[in-house]
């Protein structure tokens, strides 16, 4: 073999490695940050979700229960699966902008845009069958018997008729908006999957 050849493919190898080396380091620093993007100290880092949504986590069972479990942001509004994950970050840079504009930044303008934030989330549960829900609830999970019998027949419907989470548990772990009637929200036939106003 040539000198020249031989050099070659020593500053291939190197280059290779430098490669690999590099996008090791890349993904190590994607993945980390992606990661820190999902704690609970990261999302109520924003004034506009501490004292609003954050606030009213806090008085619910989602957040202090009899077993000691409890879900933080990302566990309801993060998918888990990477793809899913990345989606998800890529539509929060819109969350980023109106943070930047202050479109939510004072409770009376939080409550003002509360119905159009809901919407989005509700809209989104349904068309993923509550995915982030069913990190940590699914039917096959359930034991009816050990269930109230109001909530087991309703859950046994529910399944039957192929309806998600989201169907019937609007409002538990937030306060739901002003505009929010249940009188309107037909499981199934919710008409708070529209488009918001």
């Amino acid at each position: 073999m040539s000198a020249e050849k031989s050099s070659k493919g020593k500053k291939t190898l190197i280059i290779l490695l430098v490669g690999v080396a590099l996008g090791i380091i890349f993904w190590g620093g994607f993945n980390t940050a992606m990661e820190a993007t999902n704690t609970e100290k990261f999302c109520i880092s924003c004034h506009e979700m501490e004292v609003n949504v954050y606030e009213e986590l806090q008085d619910t069972i989602h957040y202090t229960n009899r077993t000691g479990v409890r879900a933080t942001c990302s566990d309801c509004h993060v998918p888990k699966d990477w793809v899913h994950k990345f989606v998800r970050k890529v539509q929060a840079t819109n969350e980023l902008f109106h943070h930047m504009r202050g479109t939510i930044d004072t409770p009376e303008k939080f409550e003002e845009k509360r119905i159009v934030l809901a919407q989005n989330v509700w809209r989104t549960m349904k068309a993923t069958d509550s995915r982030e829900c069913r990190n940590c609830h699914d039917y096959e999970s359930m034991n009816f018997e050990k269930q109230e019998s109001r909530s087991s027949t309703r859950h046994e419907e529910a399944e039957e008729l192929g309806l998600t989470c989201i169907d019937c548990h609007k409002g538990i772990a937030h306060s739901l908006p002003m505009e929010y009637d249940p009188e309107k929200d037909i499981p199934g036939e919710s008409i708070y999957y529209t488009k918001a106003r």
